[in-house]
């Protein structure tokens, strides 16, 4: 059950912009087809961030192009089902992003497919969306580095948007995000795009493979934790504007059974989380969604910044235990995970 708002974090407005998808996946762990029946999910990588804030009290409003179809309003139905401000949504004829997930196990990797191009959102221009109005009252803007890698529409699109957010005043979360399958031949255009909201953002979320991307540079050092601090201070050192980067390291022993831990740098200091067993994993598809809608409400919050990424780190924890994109834990979910509150069960 979801908690009720907090009052401190409803006047928290944050407007979100992507695209929002289907998953279609085999029932339990079977392959693809294995039988004739297929599990469906709503998600994408921003809403993902919206419903799980929405949830945790917070006003999100989602910005995005859907199918003008039963597809399309049953994907809107479902934001709006957890509290998510679905009314600046566009709407228009064509198709609905996919995309299949093939759940691994044991040593068999999870992989996705992807089967959205020439959807109604990769289709829609920046001229489509008035981001004046759209911000006017945000507080926050998210959005990922998906936007860059659909086409040149969805990537001016997102640059409008940073863009009158910038101008406005508003701050910026930029999720890395990069999915090299989405790029495809516009791969070498990477680099440049993502740097260019990069530039932009107060926060990013993203790793030292990311950095090392955007950047064209290499970390070798042998630790995960020095190769994000040398990330950081890059990334710090390139973008003037920037104030935090945030990530989530693993240790995969198998598909299964992994461990998580939380990064955050600042211009100042560097902080890591203890590292939490994940033993049984359900569904880990959207934890790094579930870490930034964390992080972001640690900092809604003004949480300090240890309890930020712990409360982000515990909500990532949380949503490998939950089936589909998003993680529906409320606050007080998390808050007693961070308290080691037991397994018994709650009656």
């Amino acid at each position: 059950m979801h908690n009720p708002s907090h009052p401190q974090t409803r006047k928290h407005r944050c407007v979100f912009f992507g695209e929002l998808l289907m998953r279609l996946s085999p029932p339990g762990h079977e392959l693809p087809l294995q039988s004739p029946r297929m599990e469906v999910h709503f998600g994408g990588a921003e809403a993902n961030v919206a419903t799980s804030m929405a949830i945790l009290g917070h006003d999100c409003a989602m910005v995005s192009a859907l199918p003008d179809n039963v597809l399309g309003r049953a994907c809107a139905g479902e934001l709006r089902r957890h509290g998510v401000d679905t009314t600046h949504l566009h709407y228009a004829e064509g198709r609905m992003g996919l995309y299949f997930l093939s759940p691994g196990a044991m040593h068999r990797p999870s992989e996705v497919l992807y089967d959205r191009v020439d959807s109604v959102f990769a289709r829609t221009g920046a001229d489509a969306y008035d981001w004046s109005r759209l911000l006017a009252d945000a507080q926050g803007l998210h959005l990922s580095g998906i936007n860059l890698a659909l086409g040149d529409a969805t990537a001016q699109a997102a640059l409008a948007a940073v863009q009158a957010a910038h101008k406005a005043g508003v701050p910026i979360s930029f999720d890395c995000n990069f999915r090299s399958k989405l790029w495809g031949s516009r791969i070498e255009q990477a680099p440049a795009l993502l740097s260019e909201i990069a530039a932009q953002a107060d926060l990013i979320f993203g790793n030292d493979r990311d950095i090392a991307l955007i950047l064209g540079l290499d970390f070798p050092h042998a630790d995960a934790t020095d190769r994000f601090r040398a990330a950081g201070t890059a990334a710090f050192s390139a973008w003037p504007r920037l104030r935090r980067i945030a990530a989530t390291g693993r240790h995969l022993h198998n598909v299964s059974d992994q461990a998580l831990f939380g990064l955050m740098a600042t211009r100042d200091r560097m902080l890591q989380t203890s590292t939490h067993a994940l033993t049984g994993i359900v569904d880990r598809i959207g934890a790094g969604d579930a870490f930034a809608a964390g992080f972001l409400h640690g900092l809604a919050r003004k949480m300090s910044d240890e309890t930020t990424l712990d409360f982000a780190i515990a909500a990532a924890c949380l949503k490998h235990a939950i089936p589909g994109d998003a993680n529906l834990s409320c606050e007080a979910d998390v808050l007693a995970l961070m308290a080691q509150g037991g397994f018994e069960v709650k009656r």
